[in-house]
């Protein structure tokens, strides 16, 4: 999409509201070589009947305008029937183009929604599935390893195989769509960075009250940032599902130091 066409989508689908949060992370085991890196999470996209392939193809526009080193992005491709949607998944996601790579894992959603139909689309796009597995970006010698859990609440997250692909040194960053799962995450002691969504920030958010509904596994840690023992967590308030009150969707651009 041109320029044009970006501002065409901006007035016309909200791209405005969808708010592009930039933070720094100080991680302790980063390695020199990554410093300044550029990580850019999203999560919960929803593809439905709002969240359309031209909606979602604007904004993997917009994520590749913020110029990420990698995109991670924490599962719930879907909210209901996978089959009418995966074509137009395919065709946005096929549009992002890191120099390292776009990391994905499955959310509870998409395990109602025969979830093979997303595999099958990730190896298409090639995006790298972290289904309880780990994949290591390098810069000469020095590696940043980016692991990710299944989903949690579908019985299927498998920490131990994680941590048997991990090698015991340099940074580590785990993706598991629910929040809440810091707690055993942040217990190994192995992983610097936990990146999760799920929430959506509460969705509904009300004045001096806070969001009133929020689901199993991401009601401890809903929205935004957290320090869980000596590990970082960040809740990405997702891309899709409305109406929403005081709780945009959110890009989250990450530089490590």
């Amino acid at each position: 999409m041109n320029l044009g066409g970006l501002r065409f989508a901006r007035r016309h689908w909200g791209l405005d509201w969808f708010e592009i949060k930039h933070l720094t992370l100080t991680l302790p085991r980063l390695a020199p070589e990554f410093r300044g890196y550029r990580l850019l999470q999203i999560s919960d996209i929803h593809m439905d009947g709002w969240m359309t392939q031209r909606r979602l193809t604007a904004i993997m526009d917009l994520v590749n305008q913020q110029q990420p080193d990698l995109v991670a992005i924490t599962g719930d491709f879907v909210t209901y029937a996978t089959e009418l949607f995966v074509a137009d998944l395919r065709f946005a996601l096929s549009r992002l183009a890191p120099p390292d790579g776009t990391v994905v894992v499955l959310g509870n959603h998409d395990h109602w929604q025969q979830p093979e139909l997303l595999r099958q689309m990730f190896r298409d796009v090639g995006l790298l599935d972290l289904n309880n597995a780990v994949h290591t970006v390098r810069r000469g010698n020095a590696c940043l390893h980016l692991a990710g859990v299944d989903d949690v609440r579908a019985g299927a997250a498998r920490l131990d195989q994680v941590l048997a692909q991990l090698p015991p040194t340099d940074c580590a960053i785990l993706l598991a769509h629910e929040p809440d799962f810091a707690d055993v995450a942040a217990a190994t002691g192995r992983f610097d960075l936990q990146l999760s969504g799920h929430s959506h920030g509460g969705q509904i958010v009300l004045p001096f009250i806070g969001p009133p509904f929020l689901p199993s596994m991401g009601r401890k840690y809903p929205i935004g940032r957290y320090t869980v023992r000596s590990m970082t967590l960040y809740t990405n308030r997702g891309l899709g599902v409305i109406p929403r009150l005081n709780c945009r969707p959110e890009i989250s651009v990450f530089t490590l130091l």
